[in-house]
């Protein structure tokens, strides 16, 4: 007889885990399904983000930033270090070390608070039952709900297939056992920029071929020119306007053929990792004709509670309409749970924050400076600079700028966007003001520690009406 469950979730990914954790709580007998395996073959949960992901690329960032602070950046604070070496093996054990501990600890907290976890790929054959693939066979649970949260998977690019050797995507690249001397990155996005910005600083020579004419065109155009200056000096070749033609890899090489404005080009590199997005990963998931559609990039289709065309079938994350984001995932999945234990619930997806995990950090929520233009908001800008605060210049670390964006008659503040220490950090006091559609004044108005680099923050919102106090305005 198949078990009966009030929620079924399809995957334990953030958006997928939260979703069930916070069924369960809310007293919905609660399964998650998932077919994640860690290197071992044994059940790995956290999805993406947590195996391959957020967690593992933000260790090797760090790890990396800490070897080119040894090398670059110590000597001016009287340390000197000499001999300096970085143990690759060493560092990639305590990238796996760190995904060890997050994603035993969900499974933790699935116990904790009594979600049924089965290990499997999940399969909604009706709208209330799923069938469960394992190594043991099949079996089949019955749910009175169902909250798809598979997530997604990188593009692969047919010019230039993935062998798992040479050509690689994102996963690979966070597995290399050794440094590449060459390393050629497709994609300027967000994975291609920490990506290379992580072997750039173990010592490779990167070079990232990115489509676009424009380096980071959602980012605000002040901020991205600021990044492409920043990613200049620390010796990453970006080359813009690309069209990548082929990819041929050998035992020791990949050729890589190129386009861009002055002809046709051949690149050789080490390694190549092809980091042009992701998409939803929905794979066996639909038996046919169950009234689940899809668009036409694959994405499930779902209203503003994100719910399917089907009753009580839920999606949430990656696989669904809005940015491949873990934190708007996780919003999503806690609000579905809330609302299918009857209570409201909402995500505001004007002012989910994005970050760039380079070295100066990139953080931004809300309108970009041209986006206003496009759309004729008239507008304030308030700027101020890291190197005019005197924690950034204590750390050493004076790289970038804070810059807000507000309603010229109301003040409301509309966009915020920063790049230097801490952005990701510094990001959320504006997210959290913006969903209370704070006003540039009221930041302004505010008292910040001081020596802080919030203070940037608070000297921005000085400057939108002229009146910052550690620089001319």
């Amino acid at each position: 007889m198949s078990q009966q469950f009030d929620v079924v979730v399809i995957g334990a990914g953030p958006a997928g885990y939260v979703a069930a954790i916070r069924c369960a709580q809310l007293g919905l007998t609660t399964a998650c399904v998932d077919q994640w395996t860690d290197h071992d073959g044994k059940p790995s949960l956290g999805g993406t983000c947590l195996n391959v992901g957020c967690i593992p690329s933000k260790a090797l960032l760090d790890s990396s930033h800490q070897y080119h602070r040894v090398q670059h950046q110590l000597k001016a604070h009287g340390i000197t270090i000499d001999g300096a070496a970085i143990d690759v093996k060493t560092m990639l054990a305590r990238k796996d070390k760190i995904v060890s501990t997050l994603t035993r600890g969900i499974d933790g907290l699935f116990k904790h608070n009594k979600v049924t976890f089965i290990h499997g790929h999940g399969r909604l054959m009706t709208k209330d039952k799923i069938r469960i693939t394992h190594r043991e066979g099949e079996e089949t649970v019955n749910a009175s709900h169902v909250i798809v949260a598979t997530g997604s998977i990188p593009i692969e690019l047919p010019v230039a297939p993935f062998d798992g050797e040479r050509i690689v995507d994102s996963t690979g690249a966070l597995n290399f056992e050794q440094v590449p001397k060459r390393l050629g990155i497709v994609g300027a996005g967000v994975i291609g920029l920490e990506l290379g910005s992580v072997w750039s600083r173990l010592g490779s020579k990167v070079i990232i071929l990115e489509a676009l004419p424009s380096l980071l065109p959602a980012v605000d155009q002040q901020i991205a020119k600021d990044a492409e200056r920043q990613f200049k000096q620390q010796g990453l070749d970006i080359r813009l306007g690309t069209t990548v033609k082929g990819a041929k890899s050998t035992a020791d090489a990949v050729t890589v053929s190129y386009t861009d404005g002055e002809g046709d080009h051949q690149l050789k590199v080490d390694r190549l990792v092809v980091a042009v997005g992701r998409r939803p990963y929905t794979e066996d998931l639909f038996a046919p004709g169950i009234g689940v559609d899809l668009d036409d990039r694959g994405y499930i289709q779902v209203d503003d509670r994100c719910q399917t065309g089907v009753p009580d079938v839920y999606a949430v994350g990656d696989v669904v309409r809005g940015p491949m984001l873990a934190h708007k995932g996780s919003e999503e999945g806690n609000a579905v749970a809330e609302l299918v234990a009857g209570q409201s619930a909402h995500v505001n997806y004007d002012v989910i924050p994005w970050v760039i995990y380079t070295h100066p950090e990139i953080a931004w929520v809300g309108r970009a400076e041209q986006d206003l233009q496009n759309e004729g908001i008239p507008y304030n800008a308030g700027t101020f600079p890291f190197a005019a605060t005197g924690r950034a210049l204590a750390a050493d670390d004076t790289a970038g700028r804070v810059k807000i964006l507000a309603h010229q008659h109301t003040d409301e503040i509309l966009g915020v966007h920063i790049i230097g220490p801490q952005a990701s950090e510094l990001v959320a006091e504006v997210v959290v003001a913006m969903e209370f559609s704070a006003s540039a004044e009221d930041i302004a108005r505010t008292v910040h520690a001081h020596p802080t680099l919030s203070e940037a923050v608070h000297e921005a919102a000085l400057a939108v009406h002229k009146r910052a106090i550690h620089r001319a305005n």
